[in-house]
């Protein structure tokens, strides 16, 4: 069973999977730090072409299934237009009330 989001207790993670879910690329953007770096499957990728491309333009969506650390650590389904639905992991850093940080990939 999937966890609410507003039950995620880690308030930047849940900004975080808020803001993708609701597709709102401001809301995404004022949550992490200017400096925010990311990595998908343990690459690091560019920022901004890798979040439209696997979540903006493709209508991403995450439902938690599980979270650790904290609510810094989370196991979802994430499913977008492009690759369908898959079981991924998400950790993220948190500084200063910003995600700095996030490493995604499958589970």
């Amino acid at each position: 069973m999937a966890i609410q989001t507003s039950k995620l207790s880690d308030p930047a993670v849940r900004a975080f999977v808020t803001a993708v879910n609701a597709h709102d690329r401001r809301a995404f953007m004022d949550i992490l730090a200017p400096d925010a770096t990311m990595s998908d499957d343990g690459a690091d990728r560019d920022l901004a072409e890798w979040t439209d491309r696997e979540i903006f333009s493709s209508n991403g969506h995450m439902e938690i299934d599980k979270e650790c650390r904290g609510g810094r650590s989370l196991v979802a389904r994430y499913r977008n237009d492009e690759w369908g639905e898959m079981r991924t992991k998400w950790s993220f850093i948190v500084e200063n009330g910003r995600i700095s940080r996030f490493e995604t990939g499958q589970a």
